[in-house]
């Protein structure tokens, strides 16, 4: 039982190594300050290219005043740092009262914030655009982490690119505790159903030849992972992670992809796999289809990670409003 319990958190671990690169999204990495620069130029074109009509008219660009961002119901924060690295690039001071990642309760204050009343006014459709997708993405995120983990299961969920706001989608998730997947195309090698489309008709034939030629290029890539749609395909690939991984010097992180199964194809999957010896040699990961309704069912399929697209193609903007006092 001990052994079983140090496989299943080295491979958790392998995991995290692989799928979880959160951390490196801040403030301080030059391209996710270019991702939020680019999006708050967006908002900021299309809301005040020609400035604000109605605080014009109601004639409220006089002293300064305070805002607040005050939450509505329960959830995971996120966006915050953000928010108050915006708004101070705006001349509005800002200040946190909660910490990303920090769960929040309806009546908590998140930020607050002082400066010119138009300013203020104009910025509130930004302020809120900005915090409520982000924490709607980390607080989903957290839910069902819990539960694809509870009850002895042990997948960990992580996203896709299907992310609209590029990195704030995937820092979001990672403060909600899932994975990032890839952060860009060029840190890890992920072989789909098109690539191997080109190399051969049959998934099966194909695989082989797509993971060959990816172990060859593996120093530059975070892992390789190669998408299968069936069990003769996923056996495939995981026969040639084997065969490729007993000559090297460590384990390196090599990922099966079960695109578009249903949880019993992918416990049969796990099952063959654990029978043929390979099941040490290739993480799993489910996909597609997946959601709050099954994420369940593909846990106890026994897979190691579950990529979850709703999470950041669309999320429920958790409740968050403005206060101006």
């Amino acid at each position: 039982m001990k052994q079983d319990a140090a496989a299943s958190a080295e491979r958790a671990q392998r995991v995290k190594e692989a799928l979880f690169r959160g951390a490196s999204l801040t403030l301080g990495n030059p391209d996710y300050l270019r991702t939020l620069g680019s999006v708050i130029e967006l908002f900021l074109g299309v809301d005040l290219s020609a400035g604000d009509l109605t605080v014009e008219a109601m004639g409220l660009d006089g002293a300064p005043k305070s805002a607040a961002l005050v939450a509505r119901e329960a959830g995971v924060a996120a966006g915050l740092e953000e928010l108050v690295h915006v708004m101070r690039g705006f001349r509005l001071e800002a200040a946190l009262e909660k910490n990303d990642g920090q769960v929040i309760e309806p009546g908590d204050t998140l930020v607050r914030a002082s400066g010119e009343t138009a300013m203020l006014l104009s910025f509130e459709r930004v302020v809120l655009n900005l915090v409520q997708r982000m924490s709607g993405i980390a607080t989903a995120t957290r839910a069902l982490a819990r539960r694809a983990s509870a009850g002895g299961r042990r997948a960990q969920i992580v996203a896709t690119r299907k992310t609209p706001w590029s990195l704030l989608d995937k820092r979001a998730v990672h403060l909600g505790g899932g994975g990032t997947h890839r952060l860009g195309l060029s840190d890890a090698i992920l072989i789909k159903n098109n690539h191997l489309a080109l190399l051969d008709e049959r998934e099966e034939r194909a695989v082989p030849i797509a993971v060959a030629r990816a172990w060859e290029r593996r120093e530059r890539a975070a892992f390789i992972e190669v998408e299968v749609r069936s069990l003769s395909a996923a056996l495939a690939a995981a026969r040639t992670f084997a065969s490729l991984e007993q000559k090297a010097a460590r384990l390196y992180p090599c990922l099966l992809m079960l695109d578009n199964m249903s949880s019993l194809q992918v416990a049969r999957v796990v099952e063959a796999l654990k029978r043929e010896g390979l099941w040490e040699y290739a993480l799993v990961e489910a996909s597609g289809g997946i959601d709050g309704k099954n994420v369940e069912e593909y846990a106890d399929a026994g897979v190691d990670a579950i990529s979850v697209g709703a999470l950041t193609h669309s999320p429920r903007a958790l409740d968050i409003s403005q206060q101006i006092f």
